[in-house]
């Protein structure tokens, strides 16, 4: 079976789709890139925020909905790429859809700075749709070529705003209810100080407490929380 056959759930991490996706402040964000998904005519988007705020979830959900929709879809990150590798930049396209990672990690490395603007300038000319994604905008990113952070500024600009504790609060509890864990207010608030609150970290200690409740077969509560992470 070739890589563009493969079904959608294969492809694509089944827990990072838009409708998993909590957007709290981010409603703005959300339809920005849900609209380049599958709408050709949608501007190229740019999204910002720091580490584990949902960048990748949004890329990859759209690359999922794109496909869905029946366009090509591609996703990269950049710090996936040795030394920017501007080779592999270039060689990149030939998708409806291209949704590009991690921006950061090619910054100032000049040869990748002018693939990425390359493949900028054919996907326009293809008429082909981008997602860029970094931890800030274009313009405080600290690239060097300044036609490169034009291009960028110049896509629909789509921070993610951090979530504040209640709304973690409220995506754990969802998404451990979708794992048949029970997590209440005292389990929660106990995690939430002695653990890191980003919700990748979050996600990834749920993950955890599945495997250990169900080994266990223990319910998930604060005495069960002590001898599972430590007091």
């Amino acid at each position: 079976m070739k890589p563009d056959q493969l079904p959608l759930a294969m492809r694509w991490p089944a827990q990072q789709r838009f409708d998993t996706f909590f957007a709290g402040d981010n409603g703005a964000t959300l339809d920005l890139v849900q609209r380049a998904a599958t709408d050709a005519a949608a501007p190229w988007v740019f999204v910002s925020g720091a580490a584990a705020s949902g960048k990748t979830h949004l890329l990859i959900a759209a690359c999922a909905a794109a496909t869905a929709a029946g366009r090509r879809a591609q996703y990269l990150s950049l710090r996936n790429l040795s030394g920017g590798a501007p080779d592999s930049i270039r060689a990149l396209g030939g998708s409806d859809l291209l949704a590009l990672d991690d921006l950061d990690a090619i910054t100032g490395r000049r040869e990748a700075e002018h693939a990425l603007f390359d493949l900028y300038n054919r996907g326009k000319a293809e008429t082909h749709t981008f997602l860029f994604a970094a931890s800030r905008a274009p313009a405080q990113l600290g690239i060097g070529l300044p036609d490169l952070v034009s291009r960028l500024s110049a896509c629909a600009q789509a921070p993610l705003k951090p979530l504040d504790d209640a709304a973690r609060s409220e995506v754990l509890r969802e998404r451990a209810a979708a794992r048949g864990i029970e997590l209440d207010d005292a389990a929660l608030a106990w995690l939430f100080a002695r653990t890191q609150r980003d919700l990748g970290s979050l996600t990834a200690l749920l993950d955890r407490l599945d495997r250990e409740s169900l080994a266990a077969k223990r319910r998930v509560t604060i005495p069960f929380l002590r001898q599972v992470l430590g007091s």
